[in-house]
């Protein structure tokens, strides 16, 4: 396959993955505090728990291009300070990833790093490196990563016996185990050499063969030799008995490793046989702490189990109630163990949700002191909380749970659960043999008393389905999907912006023009004053525990005030179009006044300086004296137009002055003038703009290459906004870029949020310039708020960090909480999981097809709960949104729902389908025989069995849409032999996927009406697309056919496919000869028919030669050509050709299932692709991922990358030390600003 391409695109992720893989607790930043470290995807990501708000706020995240398989922490062996921890990682990627958290007290001799540990598996031969050990430092006070040691130990591959799946470590931090599926197993010693840097040992051996392993964990032994527990199947026996008895007779076996450290050895200590269903282990606490020792946990039944003790069962409650199956077994899924002083428990999870409290009792000797003997285990249902991959306890009270599917939970401790009525199953009733059986037992399950749920964190995992429209007219359409698994799914709205908190609406007796708030003294901590001026005059309000006008404040309220500013120590000035009044502390005022026949036309101002302009075009400057007075510099500037705004920065700490003055003219052009006493209002640069500026602001901000940097910030009245570089030595105006915001003309106001100085932008809605919490670039993202035409800061003891603002006749004071999310989700709960979505074609709503298999339907659900009342007179009809769905096999719960994403914001009406049926896919179709007038197509699958794939058929439902859409009316359904996994609108005709058949349907009067059919691929149809006579159609596991129908003979004839068997999950067309698409293990691609293939395909009469054209390998004559290919990581879900940002051009936009929403931007220069090619190649040489990936390795995981540029690493150069950007500038030919430029304006101009 070749890899040179003439189609080149930029990767870029809008949104990274929100499912959480793997959640670990410890004290990672040198503090006593507990931080969360998450893995989602290829993010590595440090969370704070901040336990007085009961919110989770992310420290830092990055990207190590690999994928992140699993975490543990652990503290080094003689660390004398228990807050430094150890992070071993697994992730995906040919390396073991060690991540260090080093602090002050981290470097000096007696404290410990704190260490994360990595390891990777590659999957397929492609991959060309080797399986690693790397060992990553984290540094608080720069927030970030930085790998410090890499070693070697194993080939590529993810094989069967290559270490890696497993990863387990000694709780006193001096050994880890890292064991592959089948035979081999690795220790590695950790250790400290005399400078107190960690050390690794050469990894010993402890390989086992044809023996496959099911879990691992470390034993809590204290400081005896390290211990690792392993769950075991010996299969040689069974391998060699064709009959199948011997594996009928296999034992799983608990197996017991010690690492003797003296002699520098593994062993295979203990191995005893467990139930066969056993699945998990949980480590016990040992030493001082409790009995050591693991919990096995099988099918139904928990069992305590180690070398010196005997086994003690307890069985998993099952849950009581009318829907119930009470046969039915659970299983432990998830699971944390948590020490307190002098105790500890478990909390475990079923698949149900379900928490239940284990206990271990130990025996006391005569004096009531704990012997560490296991007297029994005991266990009681606790409460019930979504499905996790990790559960995490922090000392603090709180309990975090990584949902499966879902949001994430962060849950406070209201109580242990030791003192309720909840009854508690004991071992001591249950035979610890688990070849005897036993009772079950049954606990009925409650609303949550022990735990209260205090924040809910957004993800989009599993995301199913997307669409992207703009229903609201906003400048950007909104995307819509489909996410979650059963009573959890939602239906979710996507939009760019930062979250505003509104405390304040008040209507005002007419339309102000502008809004002020100043302090009367620079040392007052809050405003004192909110001023507005109208269009004859001013009001002042004083602020305080309630906002009231007042009069006696200096202010002249006869006229319109252009400015307000507390200048020097107590006083204050108020510009307006007359002249200027100092008002001092003692309420005198001091007036300046216009020159007769000039007014003032715009003003700028600051704590020490005054600058004015005339409607003459003279520009009159004024600072402020040591004395306090304000006086006139005899200098004055004569522009050549009229001046439409003007800017002051702020006064430099430790200087009396802003060194410039930016005059903006209504010729379209931008001066900036010197402010210097030798050099007063001289001209420094000018900069010529295409529109007239409306609004100037001068103001520093955080730059990306360290330090501050001045900008200007330039409005236009076009709606175009500028950023450019002031040197604050020269003067020079550098380093412009721009970005539309509007129709309407920009005004720019300093504010500030969040301890940072912004820039409030208005067009025809609310922007935020500001720095990145993480990479210190410039950001500019919309406000999730109505349109203002002005705005200011505001302070107060209720709203320290405030904006109030104008809209209409309005005063609306607001503020901003967190600025590291811009995109805003509203979610609308659904009835089962989502399989597709489909948008109305003229109305603003949506259809969404649900299905959950081996689930009650709602009629066999209320079934059962009638007779159940009509029983014994009573119902526990639980909320399914918090206690799911109950599961019966072969049964489905599907339905059909209309969701009003603008107006009622829920769902308004629900059609359930009946039969056991399972809707698979939908469409809308407008027939021509109909007089084109549309209906919904919904296909079903009849009892369907997922895994081996089976049905008894399918049917393919028409309904009618009533109400404008808000009703639909079932006409009729047809009988298909398989379930039509795709279905489209076609010419007027409905074009159905049905197996591997392609049918074009016509409707009748009792059901649809066969008109052609072909069967154009191999396998399964799990996708159309189309344009013209022309459909794509996509396999389950062979990639994308060419399908022309040709009216005149009626048929469809499929004329080129693909040269490489893609499982194709979502497809779209990007042109009439180019698709592209994503496949079910993480690759997206572009392939294109040749254009001479296509231009024969469309010809008049060719339907005979195309028909008897000779195949080519059991496939059409033709093929397509590759374009382009890259890994993703992530399932492609959906696929979009679109615009999502006013003015930008087509992209592709996919959504992936783990909640990722990236995009590939179509380059328009060569010149862009060999600077981005060779940025990429630099970036990927100077600073490689962090876990020892090689990237290029990484992005061709499946198939060689080919004409992508990957924008993910590119913006990696925001995170890059100075040096580094300046040496990979420097190889550019580039300055560093102009590199930060080109990044920033590829996704500024297409996304957010």
């Amino acid at each position: 396959m070749a890899t040179t391409s003439n189609m080149f695109m930029y990767s870029l992720t809008i949104q990274p993955p929100t499912a959480i893989t793997q959640a670990i607790l410890g004290q990672f930043a040198g503090t006593k505090e507990q931080q969360i470290v998450t893995a989602s995807g290829s993010k590595l990501t440090i969370h704070r728990p901040d336990p007085t708000q009961g919110k989770i706020t992310p420290i830092f995240s990055q990207d190590v291009f690999g994928i992140i398989r699993s975490l543990a922490a652990f503290r080094l062996a003689g660390s004398s300070k228990g807050m430094f921890d150890v992070v071993p990682l697994r992730s995906d990627r040919k390396t073991n990833l060690v991540i260090r958290q080093a602090s002050r007290a981290a470097r000096s001799l007696s404290a410990e790093p704190t260490l994360l540990e990595v390891g990777r598996a590659p999957v397929g031969d492609a991959d060309t490196g080797c399986w690693r050990i790397t060992i990553i430092e984290y540094v608080p006070s720069q927030n970030r990563f930085n790998r410090i040691h890499l070693e070697t130990f194993g080939k590529s591959g993810v094989r069967r016996v290559v270490p890696g799946q497993y990863l387990a470590v000694d709780p006193k931090g001096r050994a880890c185990l890292i064991a592959s599926v089948e035979k081999n197993k690795l220790v590695y010693v950790l250790n400290r050499n005399s400078q107190a840097e960690l050390t690794i040992s050469s990894p010993l051996e402890a390989h086992k063969p044809q023996t496959v392993v099911f879990a691992m964990t470390a034993l809590d032994v204290g400081y005896e030799n390290p211990i690792f527990a392993a769950l075991e199947v010996d299969y040689s026996e069974s391998d060699q008995d064709p009959t199948g008895r011997a594996y009928e007779e296999s034992e799983k076996v608990l197996v017991y490793y010690e690492l003797d450290l003296g002699l520098n050895h593994v062993v295979r200590k203990w191995a005893d046989p467990v139930d066969r269903t056993a699945s998990m282990l949980f480590q016990v606490p040992g030493g001082a702490d409790g009995p050591s020792g693991v919990l096995v946990c099988a099918e139904d039944n928990i069992t305590y189990r180690h070398s010196n003790q005997d086994a003690f069962r307890v069985p998993i409650p099952r849950r009581m109630g009318a829907t119930e199956n009470p046969e039915r077994k659970r299983s432990i899924v998830a699971g944390v163990m948590h020490k307190m002083r002098g105790a500890f428990f478990f909390l475990l999870q079923s698949e149900d949700g379900d928490l239940f409290k284990v206990n271990i009792d130990m025996v006391e000797d005569d004096n009531g002191q704990l012997t560490g003997e296991v007297k029994r285990l005991k266990i009681k249902y606790f409460d019930t909380v979504p499905v996790a991959s990790n559960l995490l306890i922090l000392k603090s009270g709180f309990l975090y749970v990584a949902s499966e599917a879902g949001n994430h939970h962060f849950y406070q401790f209201e109580k242990l659960g030791d003192d309720d009525e909840e009854t508690e199953f004991s071992s001591e009733n249950f035979p610890a043999d688990p070849s005897i059986p036993y009772e079950p037992v049954f606990f009925r399950p409650r609303g949550a008393e022990n735990l209260n749920l205090v924040e809910t964190l957004n993800s989009l995992n599993p995301l199913i389905d997307s669409k992207i429209a703009n229903l609201t007219e906003d400048d950007a359409p909104q995307i819509y999907t489909v996410s979650g698994t059963g009573a959890r799914s939602s239906f979710r709205t996507l939009k760019h912006g930062l979250e505003v908190s509104e405390i304040v609406e008040s209507e005002l007796p007419s339309v102000p023009s502008a809004v002020w708030t100043t302090k009367l003294t620079r040392a007052d901590e809050f405003d004192a004053y909110i001023i507005l001026t109208f269009a004859n005059g001013t009001l002042v309000l004083s602020i305080g525990e309630t906002v009231e006008e007042v009069t006696d404040t200096g202010f002249l309220s006869t006229a319109p005030t252009l400015a307000v500013q507390q200048l020097g120590e107590d006083s204050l000035i108020q510009v307006h179009p007359r002249g200027i009044r100092h008002i001092l502390a003692d309420r005198r005022v001091n007036e300046w006044p216009a020159p007769q026949h000039r007014s003032i036309v715009a003003a700028a101002t600051n704590e020490r300086q005054v600058a004015v302009a005339l409607s003459s075009g003279e520009i009159v400057y004024f600072e402020m004296d040591v004395d306090g007075t304000l006086a006139e510099y005899d200098e004055r500037r004569q522009m050549s137009g009229t001046v439409t705004c003007l800017s002051l920065g702020e006064v430099p700490e430790g200087r009396v002055r802003s060194s410039f003055l930016a005059v903006g003219c209504d010729d379209s052009t931008v001066r900036i003038l010197s402010l210097d006493p030798d050099s007063t209002l001289e001209n420094k640069s000018v900069q010529a703009l295409t529109s007239a500026p409306s609004a100037l602001n001068m103001s520093m901000a955080d730059s990306s290459s360290g330090g501050t940097t001045l900008y200007l910030h330039i409005g236009l009245y076009s709606g175009v906004y500028l950023r450019t570089v002031l040197d604050e030595v020269t003067g020079e105006l550098s380093d412009t870029r721009t970005r539309f915001l509007g129709a309407k003309p920009v005004k720019l106001f300093r504010v500030s949020v969040k301890g940072q100085t912004a820039v409030l932008a208005l067009s025809s809605r609310p922007w935020l310039g500001y720095s990145d919490i993480q990479t210190k670039g410039f950001m500019l993202t919309p406000l999730d708020y109505v349109g203002l035409e002005w705005g200011w800061n505001f302070s107060s003891e209720q709203c320290v960090e405030g904006m109030v603002g104008i809209q209409a006749q309005n005063l609306r004071i607001f503020s901003i909480e967190k600025l590291d999310n811009n995109i805003l989700q509203e979610s609308i709960p659904l009835s089962n999981t989502p399989r597709r979505m489909l948008k109305h074609p003229e109305q603003p709503l949506f259809y969404v097809i649900e299905s959950d298999n081996n689930v009650l339907s709602p009629s066999t659900r209320a079934r059962l709960i009638e007779d159940s009342k009509a029983r014994n007179g009573e119902t526990n009809d639980l909320p399914p949104e918090d206690f799911g769905y109950p599961r019966a096999t072969g049964h489905w719960a599907s339905c059909i729902q209309i969701v009003d994403p603008l107006d009622a914001k829920a769902v308004i009406s629900t059609i359930e389908l009946e039969e056991n049926e399972a809707a698979v896919s939908m469409t809308a179709v407008p027939f021509s025989s109909q007089d084109d007038e549309t209906f919904l197509v919904v296909g079903t699958a009849k009892d369907l069995v997922v895994n081996p794939p089976s049905s008894a058929g399918g049917f393919i439902h028409i309904y009618r849409f009533q109400e404008d859409g808000k009703e639909l009316e079932f006409i009729h359904k047809t009988k298909v032999e398989e379930p039509p996994l795709a279905l489209l609108a076609f010419q007027g005709r409905l074009l159905a996927g049905i197996g591997s058949t392609l049918r074009i349907y016509d409707l009748g009067m009792k059901q649809l009406l066969r008109k052609c059919q072909a069967p154009v691929v191999s396998k399964t149809i799990v996708g159309l697309q189309t344009q013209g006579s022309r459909i794509i159609v996509s396999d389950v596991r062979e990639s994308v056919t060419y399908v022309v129908y040709k009216y005149q003979e009626n048929v469809l004839i499929p004329f080129v496919d693909d040269s490489v068997s893609r499982w194709t999950t979502s497809t779209t067309m990007a042109d009439y000869e180019t698709v592209a698409g994503g496949d079910k293990f993480g690759n997206l691609w572009l392939v294109r028919c040749p254009k001479k293939v296509s231009e024969e395909a469309d010809e008049d009469g060719s339907g005979a030669h195309l028909i008897h054209e000779r195949g080519y390998l059991h496939g059409t004559p033709n093929r397509l050509e590759l374009m382009i290919h890259t890994y993703t990581q992530d399932i492609p879900t959906s696929l979009h050709k679109t615009q999502l940002v006013a003015g930008g051009r087509d992209i592709l936009v996919w959504t992936g299932f783990h909640g990722t929403i990236g995009m590939l931007v179509p380059f328009m220069s060569r010149e862009d692709v060999d600077f981005f090619q060779n940025l990429e190649m630099q970036l990927a040489a100077q600073c490689p991922p962090l876990a020892g990936r090689d990237h290029l390795i990484y992005r061709s995981y499946y198939a060689p990358v080919k004409g992508v540029i990957d924008g993910d690493l590119c913006e990696m150069y925001f995170l890059l030390p100075n040096d580094t950007k300046m040496m990979i500038a420097a190889e550019l030919d580039r300055s560093v600003r102009e590199i930060e430029r080109k990044i920033s304006d590829m996704r500024t101009r297409v996304a957010y």
